[in-house]
């Protein structure tokens, strides 16, 4: 047998939810075990997309990086940008794409405020890239449940 993890989560949710929290007393007790559930679904719902989000944001940010070659930005953010442009996500362990993910997006900080102090229309072309980046960022976490 080979477990399905988004299944396996979404079945704990379902069964602390509708079948355990119902039977718990205290109150409180059942709803920390129903808030439980909510976080398992979401889980579930995040985890099959994981890493195709995180290989397509640290792609986009990527782009970003090499766009910004010939900017005139200072020297050593200039040579990290570069290193880090010609990076990839051979591999695919959440944990590896995540710090990969880190790293750029750190670096993406600075690019940020490197650019936004920029005069020029190629810095203020980039600087937009930069915010549609975030926001599609941002609709890449989305979860079906919205905040809480």
């Amino acid at each position: 047998m080979k477990p399905d993890e988004n299944l396996v989560l979404a079945d704990f949710a379902a069964r602390f939810a509708g079948e355990i929290a119902p039977q718990v007393q205290p109150a409180y007790l059942a709803a920390a075990i129903g808030m439980s559930a909510g976080i398992l679904g979401m889980i579930a719902e995040d985890w099959d997309r994981s890493a195709s989000r995180r290989v397509e944001e640290n792609r986009a940010v990527r782009g970003l990086f090499r766009d910004a070659a010939g900017l005139g930005l200072e020297a050593g953010l200039a040579a990290r940008l570069a290193a880090l442009a010609e990076g990839n996500d051979d591999d695919l362990r959440l944990s590896a794409l995540e710090a990969g993910n880190e790293a750029l997006r750190a670096a993406l900080i600075d690019l940020h405020a490197a650019v936004e102090a920029m005069e020029g229309a190629a810095a203020k072309a980039l600087n937009d890239a930069i915010w549609r980046e975030l926001s599609a960022s941002t609709q890449r976490r989305r979860l079906s449940a919205g905040s809480f």
